[in-house]
């Protein structure tokens, strides 16, 4: 069984965003060795959750029995989580998210103040990549008072005011307890709602994650392709479907990238082999290209669809935009021949301004990417050597 759609878990560093990826799935998501050294979300981490209602009681849970009276309960949705880092130097990963996401869960930890440099980006990502249906979830209330508590909460009511998500619900919660876990699921089924879905269109894919998953020493002759994990945006993909994949990958001796062929040969969504998979939800999808092109994300920011159905394929972009009022730096005016990092989709490249106008400029690219017109970008610019969110437009 697929899931029916996606939430981003987002917020600043340390706030427990993994802790409640594992209270809602009980996966723990950084599995990634340096992510283990460091004890921080360094790439995407997924896992998913069956919710599920006890209508004896109205008690929300994950399990098959109802921890309350033990009755039979409901299966009403399952949905994928995607756990994003909430270190500054990684937003780029954090937009890649944010570009396949239907809802978000936003962590504020109650025993800092809000709000922190990385809530403030997150929600700014959220709010230009158009992800409306947002849950803010105060974590860590078993290390404050109930004073303090409160007191956080207000201070989170203050950092919404005037935003889009003014009158997002906030609920407290204490993830290495799984306290209010029932209060959380709830508020996911009410707030976040599984959106229409056209089956119809091109098929589209995006390219969040990519692996090799043979182990070392594996024979020859048992070597399997390489895997794709993302999430389907828009129509169908099935097994044995030829498919193309843009920009692709720069072979030596070329100047640009080469859009590559290959097959779907299976289809998983966690455990469940799939014959097709559609909108919604995070899939794998083993390919019969050579592994070595897909360890270690090496196809990051491509996207997919089926023979002659992808989307432009963009070495300079026409964009309009707008920049964000920061308050933690000025934010200028872009400059002609000022460097950009542009992202769109799960892709993020470097680009050069160029013909600079109000609202207006042509961004020439280091890496080509593939994005239909209309698709919504974020622009980060360097600020005292490090690469920060700037504002946000779509490609003409």
């Amino acid at each position: 069984m697929q899931a029916e759609l996606n939430i981003g878990l987002l917020g600043h560093v340390d706030h427990g965003k993994t802790s409640i990826t594992k209270m809602l799935t009980g996966t723990w998501t950084d599995v990634h060795s340096m992510e283990v050294k460091r004890g921080i979300t360094i790439k995407l981490g997924y896992a998913e959750m069956t919710s599920r209602k006890c209508e004896k009681c109205d008690f929300y849970t994950t399990s098959e029995k109802c921890p309350k009276c033990n009755g039979e309960t409901l299966k009403l949705r399952k949905i994928s989580f995607v756990d994003a880092p909430g270190h500054e130097t990684l937003m780029a990963t954090v937009i890649s998210a944010s570009s396949i996401l239907d809802g978000a869960l936003l962590i504020i930890a109650a025993n800092e103040p809000c709000p922190q440099p990385q809530t403030k980006e997150h929600k700014m990502v959220l709010e230009i990549l158009g992800v409306k249906n947002l849950i803010v979830v105060q974590n860590k209330i078993d290390l404050v008072s109930r004073e303090k508590a409160k007191e956080h909460y207000r201070q989170i009511k203050e950092f919404l005011k005037g935003s889009i998500y003014e009158d997002a619900p906030i609920i407290p919660v204490a993830a290495n307890y799984n306290a209010n876990l029932d209060v959380l699921i709830k508020a996911i089924e009410k707030f976040i709602p599984t959106p229409e879905r056209n089956k119809s269109e091109k098929p589209l894919f995006f390219v969040a994650r990519s692996f090799d998953v043979n182990k070392p020493g594996t024979p020859i002759d048992k070597l399997v392709g390489g895997v794709i994990g993302g999430s389907v945006v828009s129509g169908m993909l099935r097994v044995g479907e030829e498919i193309e994949l843009a920009p692709g990958i720069v072979r030596i001796g070329k100047t640009g990238p080469e859009t590559i062929r290959t097959k779907i040969v299976a289809i998983f969504a966690g455990s469940s082999r799939l014959n097709e998979a559609g909108p919604g939800g995070l899939v794998a999808i083993q390919t019969d290209l050579d592994p070595s092109l897909a360890k270690a994300d090496g196809l990051i920011g491509n996207v997919v669809s089926t023979l002659g159905n992808l989307p432009p394929l963009h070495n300079s972009l026409k964009v309009e935009y707008s920049l964000l009022d920061r308050v933690d730096y000025e934010n200028q005016s872009i400059k002609e021949g000022e460097a950009v990092v542009i992202s769109a989709g799960t892709a993020t490249t470097l680009g050069v301004a160029q013909k600079v106008k109000k609202n207006k400029m042509e961004v020439i690219l280091k890496r080509p990417i593939s994005a239909p017109i209309g698709s919504k970008i974020a622009i980060s610019r360097r600020v005292n050597q490090r690469w920060r969110l700037a504002g946000a437009g779509k490609i003409l």
